[in-house]
């Protein structure tokens, strides 16, 4: 386990979440078809999960990708989903995406889960500068950003094209390690 907060606790993704990845992709499908395509295409039976389960798991291993689950405590209900991707060693950079269950949005879990990957970040990895791409109208994610603050650098022009739409400009925000 990474950190844990109000009975919820963030750790490393392991070979035993892939049903639960798998259940949590299906029913959050909606929520995750435009800003994570490729991670709901990659998780849509329990034996396609396995597999993404066991890639991500070994990506962290060798620092490729940190994939980190947030789950209920009590309950090992899973709730979160949150990368660490991009991960640039030379710059020691990183960029932060997340998803949250539907029933457990807007209540500052994942303000509390970021807040908490940033130390990690900054002291077990010595990484720099941390960022967060969002789109404008992501008015959570901007408030995850801020929350956490994290500055506004720049608009991305076209920077992300939804499946079947036209390419979208989003916003980047980072927060600097000044250790």
């Amino acid at each position: 386990m990474i950190a844990n907060f109000d009975n919820f606790e963030i750790s490393p993704i392991h070979n035993g979440d892939a049903w639960k990845i798998c259940n949590f992709m299906i029913a959050n499908q909606d929520r995750l078809q435009k800003y994570f395509p490729n991670t709901l295409k990659e998780n849509l039976t329990p034996t396609l999960s396995q597999l993404f389960v066991d890639q991500k798991a070994k990506q962290f291993i060798d620092k490729e990708e940190f994939v980190f689950t947030l789950k209920q405590s009590d309950t090992r209900a899973l709730v979160g989903v949150i990368y660490i991707k991009e991960l640039d060693w030379a710059k020691k950079q990183g960029e932060f995406a997340y998803c949250i269950d539907y029933n457990f949005e807007g209540k500052g879990l994942t303000t509390k889960a970021i807040n908490a990957l940033i130390n990690y970040a900054f002291t077990t990895h010595d990484l720099k500068t941390l960022q967060i791409i969002v789109y404008k109208d992501n008015i959570s994610s901007v408030k995850v950003a801020k929350n956490n603050s994290f500055k506004w650098v720049k608009t991305l022009k076209n920077e992300f094209t939804p499946i079947g739409e036209n390419p979208l400009d989003m916003e980047l925000y980072e927060i600097y390690n000044e250790r």
